[in-house]
């Protein structure tokens, strides 16, 4: 059995400015979107993605993925406390940003790109998609470094069952790591391994939207419920759960149409 290691959330101090680990994460992750975008649009050359599309890219989602993510929270998530603590909204390096709002948020972003350049809604996101992944497992390693959103109870005997001294003295699944792993790694594999070569327009949309759902679905079980606007459980699920729903029904829905070629 192992303990946290209670990671000062200050990576470094310089006067009265601190650089925190969470936000060295989200740069972390911005500069894997750009170096795999930049690999992605060489392999696929006829795609027409230039090293300038893909900065240009960066800052929508930048803006789709902050502001989205901490509406996400505030929202879906804590929303009665944000109410009563309205300048923690803007404390971001603090955590406390939802994949949902931040799925959203960039959702919007692309569109709104797409609307500048002429670009096709769903021939970005195939494109994104990919480059996604990497950065929601730096996400879950910040979180994991910042001590939150700690797993459920387990046995002793889990090798790897981690105690959160702050929380209690059980031992508990270290779901950020899980997390990192399905969601990020396994997740940017299947991607990166399906956006390889040619596919209908968006297959890998589809294929993303239906692998996070379905990941993030089982990673729940293993980390403890937020609150949030369907409660902390409803008949069993998550609020998280419930919001991937949608998205895996969703996912699948574009991969059949896909599939049976009625995607333009």
């Amino acid at each position: 059995m192992l303990e946290h290691p209670q990671f000062d959330p200050v990576a470094l101090a310089l006067g009265p400015v601190s650089i925190h680990w969470y936000g060295l994460m989200y740069l972390l992750a911005f500069t894997l979107f750009v170096v795999l975008g930049r690999i992605h649009a060489r392999r696929r050359p006829e795609l027409g993605w230039t090293p300038q599309h893909i900065d240009d890219l960066l800052f929508y989602g930048v803006l789709g993925v902050i502001l989205g993510g901490r509406l996400g929270e505030v929202l879906f998530f804590q929303p009665a406390y944000y109410l009563a603590h309205p300048l923690e909204i803007l404390a971001v390096w603090k955590g406390g940003m939802s994949f949902h709002g931040g799925f959203l948020g960039v959702l919007l972003a692309m569109w709104l790109y797409g609307r500048k350049h002429g670009k096709n809604f769903w021939q970005i996101t195939d494109f994104i998609a990919p480059l996604v992944p990497t950065g929601l497992a730096a996400g879950r390693i910040g979180n994991f470094i910042n001590g939150e959103l700690w797993g459920r109870p387990t046995t002793l005997d889990l090798p790897w069952a981690m105690i959160y001294p702050w929380v209690d003295a059980l031992p508990r699944h270290p779901s950020q790591l899980y997390q990192a792993t399905g969601e990020g790694l396994l997740l940017f594999i299947i991607l990166w391994l399906f956006s390889a070569r040619s596919r209908p327009t968006g297959a890998v949309s589809g294929a993303f939207l239906a692998g996070y759902g379905s990941l993030r679905f089982g990673a729940e079980f293993f980390r403890t419920p937020d609150p949030g606007i369907f409660g902390t459980l409803t008949l069993g699920l998550s609020t998280a759960q419930w919001l991937c729903i949608p998205m895996i029904l969703f996912g699948v829905w574009l991969l059949t149409r896909t599939k049976a070629g009625q995607m333009s």
